[in-house]
């Protein structure tokens, strides 16, 4: 069953007109940032244009791709927005994915009316907003979030491997798998690791 669209029109039947959805990627991986997306979609959109949105954890990398022209091409608001890997150790993970959040608010275009967002309390955003428990599975503007965040956070990995030699980062994006792993400890920890995330924190205080 692919997300869809009851919420937002719920909140279209209440009065409001610009409903953003939120969600962040990369809040568990070892290195790089965590990105936020925030994607509002016009209320007489096409919706069939758009109805492989799903869960971007349970689509490929092929298809998260294409949708993220599409999401593109249809919003109205289609941001992402980053909290680095030093802010992360600054003010935890929690404050700095709601700041990536936040950044995604205030570079957009439009104010957001509401905001849909998977599961986090953002109390303090000055904005109405619905959180919602696995959203990215129920919610379509949620989705489609998660899915431009994911593209543009895998695109900046691919990227940051080519500094960061050795890592892994192209295939594994900073998660922990066994080879990441393995190469930190052989290698050393590089300034884009969390220093506040185990088992990286571990290896310093040694």
């Amino acid at each position: 069953m692919y997300p869809g669209f009851e919420l937002e029109d719920n909140l279209f039947q209440q009065g409001a007109q610009y409903i953003a959805g939120l969600d962040e990627v990369g809040r568990g991986c070892l290195a790089g940032p965590v990105a936020a997306g925030l994607v509002i979609f016009p209320l007489d959109l096409d919706r069939t244009l758009l109805g492989e949105i799903n869960d971007s954890k349970k689509l490929s990398a092929s298809k998260r791709e294409s949708l993220t022209i599409l999401i593109h091409q249809y919003a109205l608001v289609a941001e992402v927005a980053i909290a680095e890997s030093y802010e992360i150790d600054e003010i935890g993970i929690v404050r700095a994915t709601k700041l990536a959040m936040k950044r995604c608010i205030q570079n957009s275009l439009i104010t957001p009316e509401h905001l849909l967002v998977d599961a986090i309390n953002l109390d303090g955003f000055n904005i109405p907003y619905s959180a919602i428990i696995k959203g990215d599975q129920i919610s379509a503007s949620i989705a489609a979030a998660s899915i431009i965040a994911k593209v543009f956070r895998d695109k900046l990995m691919i990227d940051l491997d080519q500094q960061y030699i050795g890592y892994g980062l192209a295939s594994n994006k900073g998660y922990g798998t066994r080879l990441h792993l393995d190469s930190i400890h052989n290698k050393g920890i590089s300034d884009i690791h969390r220093k506040s995330f185990e088992p990286v924190k571990s290896m310093l205080e040694k």
